[in-house]
Formats: structure tokens, sequence, C-alpha cells
């Protein structure tokens, strides 16, 4: 039975830990375990902490009657078993992205999802950051009028990072430039076509099997009439760190700025003169929240400002207090989160669809059934 405060495990602790203290201050929950293979690295994040209950191991965590719900952080390659085995063991399943890394992988938690009756949601830090929150309600209110065509990019030099980077396929960690072009309107892929363009270094090919500098990717959205395109770099491409989001409507367009600290525009359609282009601010979204974990929208509450995703991501637009609200509220209400296995799947088979085209030359690839369509609410 799940308890009023739900009881939270968090497994990796790396960039993991910056949501210690967001479960920590929220009404609805504790955390009542960490796990992470690293020992002194544990120990010290617990201590800092006051976590008493620590494992080192995955299974530890699953044994124990006292925990609800994990939270993964661990690499990538992890996601998708620790997903899976966390669901068998009956507990809830909050996860960074991607979902998994193989379209079958995705298969397996959907489905594990559908049997168990459990919660799964996928934590995209780019739905609930301030930008998309913004762009999203001027959309509800109508200010943007008909979507006509959705962009965004990702262009990300992973020097620095973790080794095993360097085996990933840039379209495999793509959830960041595919999410806002479906969430805005709610809607599922139906297909993508994708080309690769230029080449890494032998080496990084040798790792990831991808010859591919770019991945560039059309998106057909499913019962609609817009294509969003979405490209991504993780190597050999001189560009400074972007997390984009375009949209063109018929009343008003928005446009991410060129280079990271300037203001975004919007352009506003004024006939019959020009459109007109005004440079934004973006309003913060914390009143959304409990008040006990309104502050960690701002940069100042980030523990570890030196993290690489940190830095190259600007503290991720505010989006973790709200990704935490979102889960905690989902499991305690019995209904599905947003985004929820299906919606998860979709996103991420979105990557994995499309390196599948740009091996084949562009050829438009469908995305699998179980990925188009909703969840059962």
């Amino acid at each position: 039975m799940v308890h009023q405060k739900l009881r939270m495990a968090m497994v990796g602790l790396g960039f993991g830990s910056e949501f210690i203290p967001i479960y920590q201050a929220h009404p609805n929950a504790e955390v009542v375990a960490v796990c992470r293979r690293n020992e002194r690295e544990m120990n010290k994040t617990a201590d800092q902490f006051g976590i008493e209950v620590r494992y080192t191991d995955f299974e530890q965590v699953l044994a124990d009657p006292n925990v609800d719900c994990v939270h993964i952080n661990s690499p990538i390659g992890d996601h998708a078993w620790m997903s899976l085995r966390a669901l068998d063991a009956g507990k809830h399943v909050m996860c960074t992205v991607p979902m998994a890394t193989t379209v079958e992988e995705c298969r397996q938690i959907v489905e594990k999802v559908q049997d168990t009756g459990l919660k799964y949601m996928m934590a995209e830090t780019v739905v609930y950051s301030r930008e998309f929150l913004y762009i999203k309600d001027l959309y509800e209110r109508g200010e943007l009028g008909k979507i006509q065509y959705l962009a965004a990019s990702h262009p990300q030099d992973m020097a620095g990072w973790p080794s095993y980077w360097e085996s990933m396929i840039p379209m495999h960690y793509a959830t960041h430039v595919v999410s806002p072009c479906l969430a805005l309107t709610d809607a599922l892929a139906e297909s993508v076509s994708c080309f690769g363009s230029g080449t890494v270094s032998e080496e990084i090919a040798a790792k990831s099997g991808c010859r591919f500098a770019v991945e560039s990717c059309h998106i057909q959205l499913k019962d609609s009439d817009v294509t969003a395109h979405v490209w991504r770099f993780l190597h050999d491409v001189a560009r400074q760190y972007r997390e984009s989001f375009d949209v063109y409507g018929t009343k008003k367009s928005f446009e991410w700025a060129l280079i990271e600290d300037e203001p975004h525009v919007i352009h506003t359609a004024k006939k019959p003169e020009n459109e007109i282009a005004e440079k934004i601010n973006i309003p913060d979204f914390a009143d959304r929240l409990p008040e006990s974990i309104q502050r960690f929208t701002l940069p100042a509450e980030i523990h570890d400002a030196g993290h690489l995703s940190f830095l190259q991501g600007g503290g991720h637009g505010g989006s973790h207090p709200h990704l935490v609200h979102e889960f905690i509220t989902a499991v305690l209400e019995d209904r599905e989160p947003s985004p929820g296995a299906v919606t998860s799947a979709n996103w991420t088979c979105v990557g994995i669809c499309a390196h599948e085209s740009a091996m084949k030359g562009g050829q438009i690839v469908q995305l699998p059934d179980f990925a188009r369509e909703p969840a059962l609410v």
C-alpha cells in the first residue's frame, strides 16, 4: 500500500543527488534509502542529507519493503533493465532519460507497466523547463494560433563526460529535442526520416558504431499536418551547447536565442504590416508548486553547480521540482504521470528509429504500434 508520504530510494547519486533535497522538502515524500556502487561517494552524499539506509547493490533496494518508488539516475545502459527489475519488484519508477536504447526494451517497459498497474515516468527536464511552460501557456491560450512547424536542436560536445558517452549514438539521446515538439500539442510521433551528416573520428565511430557527426531528423506527428525537425550531435562539431525549441504559429512564433544567456524572441504577425520581433524574458513558474519546493526552480538551489549537466544545461530550466511534484502526485492520485510509459516510449523510439533511418539513407521508418497508442488511464 502506498503511504501518504511516498518513500523514495535514490539510485545513482551524481546528477541524481540534486533531487534528494526536493523530495525531502516535498510534503508528500521522503527519501528512505540511497544506492550507489561507489560506497565512499555514496556515504558522502548520504551523510550530507542525513539518510541512514545505504546500498551498493540495486537488488538490495528492490528487496527493501520500506521503499515505494525508485528514482533511477544511473548510466544510460542501466535504465531499461533497472526499470524492469523495479517494476517486477512492485516499485513505481521515475527514470532519467532516455527510457532505453532499443525498441524492444521500450516495449518491455510499456507492457510491464500495463501488466502491473504501477507508474513509470521518464524524467524529461525540457517539458518542465520554464521556457517550455511559457510556450505551452501561450499555445493553450490561443496566442500562437495554428501551429505550422516545430524545430529543436541539441548540439553538445561530450568532451570531459564519462567515457561511456563515446559509445553513444546521437539520436539515441534525443528526448530533449523530441519531447517539446510532441508535448506542445500532446501529440505522438507517427514516423521519422533521418539523415546522417559528416563523420566523427575513427575512434568514436568504432566505439559507437555510428560514423555520423550529426543526425538530422524529420518527425511526422500522428493525426496532424505538422512536421517537426530535430538535430543532434555529440562529437567533433564546433558549437556552444544549446537545447533549443522553436515554434512557428499563424499568430505568433517563438525562436530560441542563438547564444546562451541572450533573450529569446517572439515574432508577432501584424498585418498588413511586417511581422514584429520582440526579445522577451521568460517568467518562472514556481507558483505551480507546493510552497515548500518552490525555491528549487532557482539556480541558487543547485547543489553541484559544477556538474557538466548544469554548466551546459543552464540548470535545466528550473524543471526538477516540477518533475518531482508530477511523479509524486501521479502515484498518490493513481493516474498516468506525464510523461507516462507510452509517451516516454514514443519520445525515446523517435531517436532509435531515426538512427535506423539514417543508416538506411533517410528511409521513412514507422514507430512501433505500442508506442503510438495513447495510454489507457
